[in-house]
């Protein structure tokens, strides 16, 4: 590693990696030196967007060009295979979300990590907002108290179009779910960064919208229980007509409450509701004049600065050797949560978090 620098490789050059890109490029002292797709053609097309020397087409090749370090874009099932092969090379890895697809693959992958003393993070770009850090502060300082009860809310549309577009998209194989796994893993991360260790969930996945496009939900429910005694609700859905983004909100032993509230989707994240005497704030940021069926690339875009944070984090991380912002472990704790909420689905029963609940990505879960 030369001094202050980081190689850095992309793999994978689907959608989120232009954000990726642009991200490691505003980021002082960070090299990116390649790009890697299985579709070559692909991966010289986005090299030539983004200014990237090399394109490849396999992460041998990208890490054989010296890497300090890669992000990892890919497919959620194929996350473990390159986080692995990272490992292998000493490689540090910023990997996006969700870690994986099943709870005993992250495992996996984060004991590949500590093993090779490697740098292991995993894409949670929304914890950089303001608002969010202004909840994690009021938790800490006692201004909330211990969070007692929770809430998540995601109510988006999606079109037809953004299963049809990516055939991995909406199938169990090669997506690993649908709207837990691929949406609402944000906010929940989010509210186990707030309510701490969860120890149980209950919930049901449905399909009643996209089910001609997909064999995974597109609308969940659930209830969670933690280590604490809080409790949360979990609701989602790629369904709605309207997009409503994102909530999550969280009461505090002190009574008071908070929310951080994504609307449109990919807007930054605000406190919509703060109910701190003596700071009262209650928003209404619903309008019909707010334009809020985005397509998913312009959410992502809106996204970039955050990601640009988490990035200038993790490299700070690898540079100073201390533990980057969200880590594997962290990002484990949300994929348990999603998992025990498709096991739970599959068997109608409530299941304890404890004994790590393999995911089942079959149409049995359903």
């Amino acid at each position: 590693m030369g001094t202050g620098t980081l190689r850095v490789g992309i793999v994978g050059c689907g959608r989120i990696a232009g954000n990726h890109a642009r991200a490691l490029q505003r980021v002082p002292g960070v090299e990116v030196v390649g790009c890697c797709d299985p579709d070559l053609i692909r991966a010289r097309d986005f090299a030539a967007a983004h200014g990237i020397p090399q394109a490849v087409g396999s992460v041998d090749e990208l890490l054989a060009l010296g890497l300090d370090a890669c992000t990892v874009c890919t497919p959620h099932p194929v996350h473990e295979e390159v986080v692995l092969a990272a490992a292998a090379a000493g490689v540090h890895v910023l990997c996006e979300k969700p870690i994986a697809v099943d709870v005993a693959a992250a495992d996996r992958m984060i004991e590949a990590a500590d093993r090779a003393g490697v740098t292991f993070g995993v894409l949670f770009q929304r914890r950089f907002w303001p608002a969010a850090r202004r909840i994690r502060a009021a938790i800490d300082d006692g201004t909330l108290g211990t969070p007692t009860l929770g809430e998540v809310s995601v109510i988006l549309h999606r079109p037809s179009q953004y299963y049809s577009a990516d055939a991995w998209r909406g199938r169990w194989d090669t997506d690993g779910g649908g709207v837990l796994m691929t949406q609402a893993v944000h906010q929940i991360d989010m509210l186990q960064w707030f309510l701490g260790d969860a120890t149980s969930v209950s919930g049901y996945i449905r399909t009643h919208t996209h089910g001609d496009h997909i064999e995974t939900e597109d609308s969940a429910s659930a209830v969670v229980a933690f280590a604490s005694g809080a409790t949360a609700t979990i609701t989602a859905t790629t369904g709605a007509n309207h997009n409503l983004g994102n909530r999550v909100t969280v009461v505090g032993a002190t009574g008071a409450i908070a929310s951080v509230l994504e609307f449109p989707e990919g807007r930054e994240g605000v406190n919509e509701i703060w109910t701190v005497p003596g700071e009262l704030t209650l928003g209404t940021p619903y309008s019909p004049d707010v334009h809020a069926n985005l397509d998913v690339a312009d959410v992502n875009a809106g996204l970039t600065d955050f990601h640009t944070l988490q990035v200038q984090d993790f490299a700070d991380a690898v540079l100073t050797g201390r533990a980057p912002a969200v880590t594997g472990r962290d990002a484990r704790a949300s994929l348990a949560i999603v998992a025990g909420i498709y096991e739970s689905s599959r068997t109608g029963r409530v299941v304890d978090l404890q004994t790590a609940p393999a995911l089942v990505t079959t149409k049995e879960t359903r």
